[in-house]
């Protein structure tokens, strides 16, 4: 019987054949801590006199979230970060370094990996052929100072993608489709493989935006096979000998096989305040935003930042909007900056931040007032989720936020 990604990635990290359904304890490649999470998780092995790491420098630790810190207490949770770092010889990505699921996909996860992570969306370093997850910062812990976790290898749906995408319409609006479409508890411990020619010929930026969201559909993780496109993107980030084919078996036993034909896609918005509360933008055209953010471990890659240089190029932003934008990573802000488009962004009237989470989980810079509206590039737009329970929070692409940017309303980025 042929086998999935996640089963042979467990299976290989376990040393045995394992299928789904089957509880294993595996060995861990990689591990991430981020400043939100981490300090319980350092607490934790304090408590256990367990401070010795497994494998230190494959042990990395972030400090995104709330960077710079805005309060004394994260300040100090900062601290405690750095000192178990400079002792145990774990990697820190500290203060503008950028955001720890871009980080860790440009500098550290390579396929074939298991890769845990104290954030539910680390399931983004799928993108490079990886078992990546999130977990509960006791268990990161374990898979720190052990070097090995376990887990119950999931059941696979395969999302099957072909057809072109339309003008105006993006990656973000692929899974944003796929979350409404199957619900915010549809894939509940499951891998979603992402396969198809759309994903074949798909870049790494689009690829790693569709495993971040797989856990807005309660998935375990999201997956792609390791490609030529994989090969290019590691050989660019100075790591071309990690690369290595990782693949699901042709006859493959998956739950769930769903065919999307692009093609047929719009633009879609998430509305207040689920992630599958999904329409079309037709449906969310005309609502008045008062703040747009461009940012997140979803979408403020350098090929995001692209799509909003071009359409605000020459332009200026509503007078009534805040425009807030984010490079995810050190390397996407030096590159848009050499690129001029942080000029761009700049002159159409947009305050750029320096790389990390920002206003996205709510406890920095750009919190709404009561009854404001903001239509983000980012993955969630939970009840509060930027910070104060009495605002809204919408979902789109950066090519849709970008547009209504300038319209001061969400706006069909096709009109353009």
């Amino acid at each position: 019987m042929g086998k999935t990604i996640s089963e042979k990635i467990i299976g290989e990290k376990a040393g045995k054949d394992v299928s789904a359904g089957d509880f294993v304890v595996a060995n861990v490649d990689l591990c991430l801590l981020q400043d939100g999470t981490g300090p319980l998780a350092v607490r934790e092995l304090q408590k256990l006199n367990m401070e010795k790491l497994a494998n230190p420098e494959r042990t990395v630790m972030f400090i995104d979230h709330s960077s710079p810190s805005p309060r004394a207490e994260l300040s100090n949770d900062h601290v405690l970060l750095r000192n178990f770092a400079r002792k145990t010889g774990a990697v820190l990505s500290d203060v503008g370094c950028g955001i720890c699921h871009q980080v860790i996909s440009e500098d550290h996860v390579n396929p074939g990996n298991i890769l845990v992570g104290s954030d539910s969306h680390t399931c983004t370093g799928g993108a490079l052929g990886a078992f990546a997850t999130g977990m509960g910062s006791t268990d990161v812990a374990i898979a720190m100072a052990l070097g090995k976790t376990w887990l119950r290898v999931p059941e696979t749906f395969k999302i099957n993608v072909t057809g072109q995408f339309p003008q105006g319409v993006y990656p973000k609006d692929l899974i944003l489709h796929i979350i409404g479409m199957i619900g915010a508890d549809g894939a509940t411990y499951k891998a979603l493989e992402f396969c198809g020619e759309i994903i074949e010929n798909m870049g790494m930026s689009g690829r790693l935006t569709l495993c971040n969201m797989a856990v807005e559909a309660g998935a375990k993780t999201g997956m792609v096979e390791s490609d030529d496109i994989t090969r290019d993107y590691l050989k660019d980030r100075g790591r071309p000998e990690k690369f290595r084919p990782v693949f699901a078996d042709p006859d493959a036993v998956y739950e769930r096989t769903i065919d999307i034909d692009v093609s047929k896609l719009t633009p879609i918005v998430a509305f207040p305040h689920t992630v599958d509360n999904t329409k079309s933008v037709e449906e969310a055209e005309d609502i008045k935003v008062q703040q747009v953010f461009i940012g997140s471990c979803t979408n403020c890659r350098l090929q995001d930042l692209r799509i909003t240089a071009d359409i605000l190029k020459g332009k200026e932003k509503h007078p009534d909007v805040r425009l807030l934008v984010t490079p995810a990573s050190k390397d996407v802000y030096l590159k848009a900056s050499k690129e001029g488009i942080l000029d761009i962004l700049v002159e159409a009237g947009a305050a750029i931040s320096s790389p990390g989470c920002a206003v996205c989980c709510g406890i920095h810079e750009g919190i709404l007032a009561d009854d404001e509206a903001c239509i983000s590039t980012s993955n969630r737009n939970f009840l509060g989720r930027m910070g104060n329970p009495k605002s809204y929070v919408y979902l789109a692409s950066p090519a849709t936020a970008a547009v209504s940017a300038l319209t001061g309303k969400i706006t069909d980025p096709r009109k353009i």
